[in-house]
């Protein structure tokens, strides 16, 4: 269910918020459709909004669990080789079913609440470096704002292709 951010918050916890509510969108434009439709491409684009999902559960584990706080990568992703396959996540989602797909990214998003939450203050620096430099928490949930949003677009498209459902 999407809860609109309060417009009073602390910047923790709006961050936080405005993210929910995008996390909230992507799921919500998969929410009664078949296997089938969620693994539908509508070209010309070869995105499907299963591929969205596992790629957003991706990206959740990969910034907030192991860039930001130094865990292990989870299972599926261990020993993918991205180089000689930059698309699996999105063709492997192609082969889940809906619960699991959407589950995947529930969880994915649990964890990174929790890891935010433990985090001392928006400035904690990163466990891990990118290019050389460590990023803030703040630097994280902005770019999983960023990311998660401009996937939102996109599965606002392909919903409505798939059975004219368009909205929020």
């Amino acid at each position: 269910m999407r809860v609109e951010p309060a417009p009073d918050a602390a910047e923790r916890e709006m961050l936080g918020q405005y993210l929910d509510y995008q996390r909230a969108t992507v799921l919500a434009k998969t929410d009664g459709l078949t296997a089938g439709q969620l693994a539908r491409p509508h070209p010309p684009s070869s995105l499907t909004l299963a591929g969205l999902l596992y790629h957003l559960a991706l990206n959740e584990e990969s910034w907030m669990e192991v860039h930001f706080a130094g865990l292990p990568e989870r299972a599926p992703w261990i020993g993918v080789d991205w180089d000689a396959d930059p698309d699996w996540e999105f063709r492997t989602a192609a082969t889940l079913g809906p619960d699991q797909v959407r589950q995947r990214y529930l969880d994915a998003c649990e964890r990174s609440r929790a890891v935010s939450a433990a985090a001392d203050s928006l400035d904690q620096l990163s466990a891990d470096d990118r290019d050389g430099q460590r990023f803030t928490l703040r630097w994280v949930l902005l770019h999983l704002l960023e990311e998660t949003a401009r996937h939102a677009g996109h599965a606002d498209l392909i919903r409505e292709a798939i059975d004219g459902e368009t909205g929020e």
